[in-house]
């Protein structure tokens, strides 16, 4: 057991990620089908509420009324996320549709729709000696806009299609499933958060197992609905190699475009951090619901790809800034 977690902690890859990549398998080989599969979407219902739920415990309101004094910054984040995002994805659209197919350039355009992470953002932009309060508002209020923007811009962008469909019912099941269980988790927050901060290990857990569990049961449905045929090796690859250069290119642009906006370090680290991520965690969720009957495997495989790369690159970037930051104070005290 210990050689097994010496050579996980010694992984490129995240455990987490490793993780997904499990629940995909296990779900081409053993996928959930008929009652079974009825129960386990009821289920899946279930920990998504759960999952909000502890996202609502974990911000506090005074955290975020210092964060939202900067309103410039939050700002330039959103418009990174729910504008200039999208704007890509569409431009893409010519030269990508045709090499990777209609349903995963689909995919590739939803994940241009989906609101910023939370943990990754706050964590990376930690690490980096970033504002870190301006990280915390900017990519919470990201997940809350998202619950409203994301659907608005998929009915705008991608309901041209046939296959997919949106309307207030999906609006409502996301807010239901979303929006509500964040709200009672603020409420709650005074009671149950001490609880939750003493047993964090327990809460990401918790977290981590109910995307997981999206996964598998989002795949599930592909292969029951035979998807997967229709799919190639190469249209995977070159899904991955576009999103390496899509998180190059926004990691380049989120630098550059701050400092032309005269923000300083720690906000311009705020903004590439934020501005560059997206969610894993509620893309997923809202996935099930807006693309309900359509190849969901499909619409979440470059969300998937997408956010492992993020996640490796950005750790490199935050601890390349880390040590640039101390390298900076160590002159600065010797001197």
């Amino acid at each position: 057991m210990r050689t097994l977690k010496n050579l996980l902690d010694r992984s490129p890859v995240d455990g987490f990620i490793l993780a997904i990549i499990v629940a995909v398998v296990v779900a081409a080989f053993l996928p959930v089908r008929g009652t079974a599969a009825e129960a386990l979407d009821w289920v899946v219902v279930a920990a998504i509420a759960a999952l909000f739920f502890l996202y609502g415990t974990r911000l506090h309101p005074r955290e975020a009324l210092e964060g939202l004094k900067h309103w410039r910054l939050h700002l330039t984040i959103l418009a990174f996320t729910f504008v200039a995002f999208p704007l890509i994805g569409l431009a893409l659209k010519p030269v990508v549709e045709p090499l990777i197919g209609e349903d995963l350039y689909a995919g590739l355009l939803f994940l241009c729709l989906v609101p910023s992470t939370v943990q990754s953002s706050i964590a990376f932009t930690s690490m980096a000696r970033g504002n870190i309060a301006g990280a915390i508002v900017s990519a919470s209020t990201s997940n809350i806009l998202g619950v409203f923007l994301t659907p608005l811009l998929v009915v705008a962008l991608m309901s041209t299609s046939g296959d997919i469909s949106i309307d207030a019912a999906s609006v409502l099941k996301i807010i239901a499933q979303i929006l509500v269980p964040f709200l009672i988790g603020q409420l709650a927050r005074r009671w149950v958060g001490p609880f939750f901060t003493r047993h964090a290990k327990i809460t990401k857990l918790a977290d981590r197992g109910a995307i997981v569990l999206v996964v598998y049961v989002a795949f599930s449905e592909g292969v029951a609905q035979g998807i997967w045929s229709t799919v190639g090796v190469w249209q995977v690859i070159a899904v991955t190699v576009i999103s390496l250069l899509f998180v190059i290119v926004m990691l380049a642009i989120t630098r550059w475009v701050p400092r032309r906006l005269g923000f300083d370090r720690a906000d311009t680290i705020a903004i590439q951090f934020c501005g560059t991520k997206k969610s894993l965690a509620t893309g997923l969720p809202m996935a099930t619901v807006l693309f309900a009957g359509s190849s969901v495997g499909l619409i979440v495989l470059p969300l998937m790809i997408f956010h492992q790369i993020q996640l490796m690159i950005c750790s490199w970037l935050a601890t390349r800034y880390g040590r640039e930051a101390d390298a900076v104070e160590a002159a600065g005290s010797a001197g």
